[in-house]
This record gives C-alpha cells, structure tokens and sequence, in this order.
C-alpha cells in the first residue's frame, strides 16, 4: 500500500494492479486528493471496508479478486462510499455489469485525466449534495452513507438498522424516546422490546458509551450533546 498525500485534501482509495499506470494515477491525482494506492482486490475490499475514503477509484481486472467481486462485496457491508470503475473492456454490456454491481460511474481505458477528474469532481458534488451530517458531540453521522466518524478512530460503517435507530434520535435531539416507541419506529413487527437495548448496545460499542444515554425507567436519548 502506498500513499501520495496531499495535506487537508479528500481520501480517495485507488484499486490499480499495473505497475506504471497506478503509481501515474496516483501522482496525477494527488494534486486534488489524499491517495491510498492498493495493487490487489482483496486488499482493496479490506481497505474500502474502513469506510476511510470519500471516493473509489478501482480497476476492474485484479488479480485474485476481480473489480466487479469487491464493489458488490463494499455494498454487501453497507459501505456506501462512491465508486468509479476503470476497466478496458468497453462493450456497453461491460458498463452495465459494472453499474448493476454498485459502480457508480464507469470509465474506460485509455481515458484522459482530464476527464477522469472531472468526472471524480461530478461524483463529489452528487453525494456531498444529497449528504446530511449529524454532530454527536466530536462524533459526524452521515445517515445517507450510515457512516459515523470519529476524530480519534475515523469512520465506521453502521447497519441499517443501528443507523436508522440513530437516525431516529437524532431526530429528538431533546426528547427521551420510549423502547416501545423506538421499537416501533425502527424495529420489525414482532421484535421485543429487549431488541432495542441490543442495539443501542451495538451502537455503543461501535462508538462510545454517551452517544446514546440511557434515561432510568423512561427510556434512551441522544447523548454527548
């Protein structure tokens, strides 16, 4: 792994395995970005994972783990995080299998670099337009991304249901919400009341203990406000 690090820029993750054009992406676009550069795919996924970066920029063909396989599995986990795919393979059905994926935009090779940051930069206005973030204390929640970020730990991907549970607390920044109302709100029919605690048990374990407060006999509300 390496980095080419531009100070205050975004993370953006690279996914590269050609050993001249990565190092040249890297360098180009580290005039705009903070960039990690993988060589595989399952180091990719790894990194990605993290839900560190602001944007992906990843190579279809990889060796061990191909292109498609690690943008399908960052959307198996929740990681919401922006995908552009490079690929050499140009056939309209070869888009398509990369956007049905979870890709968010595709670009095929040899491209300009002109065009690759234009379309990096289009990426950024769509999400960072339709992003809300929460301040939990020192902590940001991004609910569109059901990310939550620390300055201490960086960014964690949440479940859709701890997120939604979040969600909805902070919705009622001053309010107690009963389990019962939360178990409605958030929770499948059927689940018991104790489901909530479980979760607001995850959530704190992800975290810290006073992201959410327990209010004795009455229920829980936002914490660290």
């Amino acid at each position: 792994m390496t980095r080419a690090t531009t100070r205050g820029a975004p993370p953006l993750l690279l996914v590269e395995d050609d050993p001249e054009l990565g190092p040249l992406i890297a360098e180009v676009l580290g005039e705009d970005y903070t960039v990690t550069l993988v060589a595989d795919g399952a180091a990719g996924l790894e990194a990605g994972r993290s839900g560190d970066f602001e944007l992906v920029v990843l190579d279809r063909r990889l060796p061990g783990m191909d292109g498609i396989a690690v943008v399908q599995a960052l959307r198996r986990a929740g990681v919401a995080t922006p995908v552009l795919m490079l690929t050499a393979l140009g056939a309209v059905g070869d888009r398509v299998d990369g956007l049905d994926a979870g890709a968010d935009d595709y670009l095929v090779k040899p491209f300009d670099f002109a065009e690759l940051s234009a379309r990096l930069r289009a990426m950024r206005r769509v999400h960072g337009a339709e992003e809300e973030v929460v301040y939990i204390g020192d902590w940001e929640f991004r609910p569109a991304n059901r990310l939550i970020n620390s300055p201490y730990e960086g960014r964690k991907v949440l479940t859709e249901t701890e997120a939604n549970l979040l969600s909805l607390l902070a919705q009622h920044p001053d309010e107690t919400l009963s389990r019962e109302r939360i178990l409605r709100e958030v929770f499948p029919a059927g689940d018991s009341v104790g489901t909530v605690d479980t979760y607001v048990h995850y959530l704190r374990r992800k975290t810290e203990r006073d992201i959410i407060t327990t209010v004795r006999g009455r229920g829980y509300r936002l914490g660290q406000l």
